[in-house]
């Protein structure tokens, strides 16, 4: 397969394009953003766990020249196909084929040995493992990934979170979706930091993403579900206009010294 796609002509590919490939907000611009809060150098092993279809994960690892795993345990809502499928045929397009590999593995049971990987990577994905596994699940997430990390190791989550606010009365019904509620999905900063404090690591910096509407308006006007579904996530972000929906973004550190 030939490559399809290169840093330099990153401008030419469309939002629609992105956002069929990417997870939730922020496309190509949330890797950036998080990237380069986490300090990624060349040549380091890197996890990225949850990557759906990979899209992200590739331009990552064409970007930094990283040695990365791409773990996701899903298959593909539209077509059924496993992501990790998706994941292999993006490494082609991107030519990082020889950097990547792609393996259907679970938080919080990776099977990699402690002190593996330099820096985790994980964006749109712990959320869901809280609807469905609550928070013991997230929680037992996150001490998988400190498990994993080398001790001095640096793990960048980015993920849709809610402001340090009540629910308005008026989205309550907007936010009860049937499959993964966003009421349920989606804490604030401070409760994801007592997650992450709790596993043992140290927190670099922990934010609200300041483009945080921005990337949820491109994921209302591009995604490919909100375009067939308007009256859904769409309509939800509509009436919500900023009030408690956003996305949040954690850096912490795996303290030196320890192993496990």
């Amino acid at each position: 397969m030939n490559t399809k796609y290169e840093l330099s002509n990153i401008q030419n590919i469309s939002l629609d394009e992105i956002y069929t490939e990417c997870s939730g907000p922020g496309g190509l611009r949330l890797v950036d953003f998080l990237a380069k809060k986490m300090g990624i150098e060349t040549g380091k092993k890197l996890l990225d766990a949850g990557a759906n279809r990979g899209f992200p994960t590739c331009y990552l690892t064409k970007k930094y020249n990283t040695f990365t795993i791409a773990i996701d345990p899903w298959d593909d809502r539209t077509s059924q196909r496993p992501q990790v499928d998706y994941i292999t045929e993006n490494a082609s397009k991107w030519n990082v084929a020889d950097r990547l590999i792609a393996m259907k593995l679970a938080l919080p049971e990776t099977f990699f040995a402690n002190g593996t990987f330099d820096y985790v990577y994980s964006t749109t994905t712990l959320e869901m493992i809280r609807t469905l596994e609550g928070e013991e699940g997230y929680r037992n997430a996150v001490k998988e990934i400190f498990r994993v990390l080398k001790p001095g190791g640096i793990f960048g989550l980015a993920e849709p979170m809610h402001l340090e606010t009540e629910i308005p009365e008026d989205l309550i019904p907007y936010l009860s979706q049937e499959s993964f509620a966003w009421k349920d999905c989606f804490k604030s900063l401070s409760h994801t930091l007592e997650a992450i404090y709790a596993a043992g690591f140290e927190v670099v910096e922990a934010d609200y993403a300041p483009d945080a509407n921005l990337w949820w308006q491109e994921y209302a006007a591009h995604d490919p579900y909100c375009k067939l579904n308007p009256d859904e996530d769409p309509k939800t972000l509509a009436v919500d206009n900023g009030r408690w929906t956003s996305f949040g973004y954690i850096v912490a550190r795996k303290p030196l010294g320890i192993i496990k």
